[in-house]
């Protein structure tokens, strides 16, 4: 079996999509949650979803061992690290923490570092990190708030976070072929080892090469590589979804654009983060109250901001991010508790690690794809079915908070 820990949400969804896609039988669990013999009988692959990406660094190692300490128990024998496929982090981490703590525990002699996904113009040349044709350092994700990304190249972003060395192996030993890249990995003088990669070939041959790793990492995209027995499609059975309703607390420019999008046919509201930060309660109960009051035909769009101008930064008293998650979450159980909905959008990935929790789901499985990284999963809440659709900040189609529901009928 394989086992992966990913640090947040929908990267979890998303790195499933991808293992499903190669043909493995795949379950997301969410943080400690427990899985049966019979659930483990039925998978070749458990992705643990966990709440890392921006996480204390102790915090963050010690829920990423923990993690691994499970797969371990749950009888996995190879280990995926997922992080984003732009590398969020920062000079203190935590990607280079949790991977020297997993290097350390699974006694890895190496980890290949894949962060590509060629399919959502995330691309790796000469060490290099693209998004499209930008460096990463000149994409809006140099303006992130938690995570600016103010370089590109893969190996300098790890290195002070890590106490270990990193190399590369570009894309002429990639373009080789699997017997040469295997004896590229089998050379490099560093444990971890930063791959070129261009498009799904490179990662079919990184998969191949790395077989028989016990430790890689990388975003979502190494897993198309990796191919699993061949899983047989099981039926979809999507609930009614009643109010259909999205909640995004990502602040992203995909996701300011998909709000735009969506607020030239449908309501949107931004939450009043500073009555919220004093009043959670009340500023949940308010917005449930707006979204009781639109048409039923309509799509609510409750967001953390419209545009750069609306995104209020940290400051001693106030974390506007825990407060929005804090929002959404409550909104989310008030409306799947009431039975108003049984299908929601949830946009940003620590957004989603909210709702998840405050719908005490346990684990996800995996459905319809609606966009390079995105899917619909079913999970159970109380006595309830839900459809969750949780999308990290920067993926999807402008339309995303529109079209999406089509994949449900």
């Amino acid at each position: 079996m394989l086992g992966a820990v990913a640090d947040d949400f929908t990267g979890a969804t998303d790195l499933a999509m991808m293992l499903r896609a190669s043909g493995h039988r795949v379950l997301v669990t969410i943080e400690d949650s427990e899985l049966s013999p019979e659930q483990l009988r039925t998978v070749d692959a458990v992705v643990i979803a966990l709440k890392t990406r921006t996480a204390p660094v102790a915090e963050a190692v010690a829920r990423s061992r923990a993690a691994l300490a499970r797969l371990q128990r749950w009888g996995a024998e190879q280990f995926y690290v997922k992080y984003c496929s732009t590398f969020d982090s920062t000079d203190q981490g935590t990607i280079g923490p949790i991977l020297d703590a997993a290097l350390e525990m699974l006694h890895a002699p190496r980890s290949v570092v894949v962060p590509a996904l060629p399919a959502n113009g995330r691309r790796v040349r000469e060490g290099y990190l693209y998004v499209g044709e930008d460096l990463l350092e000149n994409s809006s994700m140099r303006h992130h708030p938690l995570t600016p990304m103010t370089r590109s190249r893969v190996a300098d972003l790890l290195r002070p976070q890590s106490v270990h060395d990193v190399t590369e192996i570009h894309r002429g030993r990639i373009a080789g072929g699997e017997a040469s890249l295997r004896t590229a990995l089998d050379a490099a003088d560093a444990p971890y080892i930063v791959l070129d990669t261009e498009d799904d070939e490179d990662l079919r041959t990184i998969g191949a090469a790395v077989a028989d790793d016990v430790l890689v990492s990388g975003g979502s995209g190494l897993a198309l590589g990796m191919p699993g027995p061949t899983a047989s499609d099981e039926d979809w059975h999507a609930p009614d979804p009643g109010r259909r309703v999205v909640l995004c607390g990502s602040v992203s420019s995909r996701s300011l654009a998909q709000i735009e999008h969506a607020s030239r046919n449908q309501p949107v509201h931004v939450i009043d983060v500073l009555a919220a930060a004093d009043d959670t309660a009340a500023a949940a109960k308010q917005v449930s109250g707006w979204i009781e009051d639109q048409p039923q035909d309509a799509i609510p769009v409750v967001c953390a901001a419209r545009s750069r101008d609306d995104i209020l930064r940290p400051e001693e008293r106030l974390d506007p991010a825990a407060t929005v998650e804090a929002v959404i979450a409550a909104v989310a159980a008030q409306l799947v508790g009431s039975g108003r909905s049984a299908a929601l959008i949830v946009a940003g990935g620590e957004s989603s690690g909210a709702v998840v929790g405050a719908l005490g789901a346990t684990a996800l499985r995996i459905g319809p794809e609606i966009a390079p990284g995105v899917c619909w999963s079913l999970t159970a809440s109380g006595d309830r079915t839900v459809a969750l659709a949780l999308k990290s900040g920067n993926f999807g189609s402008t339309d995303l908070f529109t079209s999406a529901w089509e994949a449900l009928r």
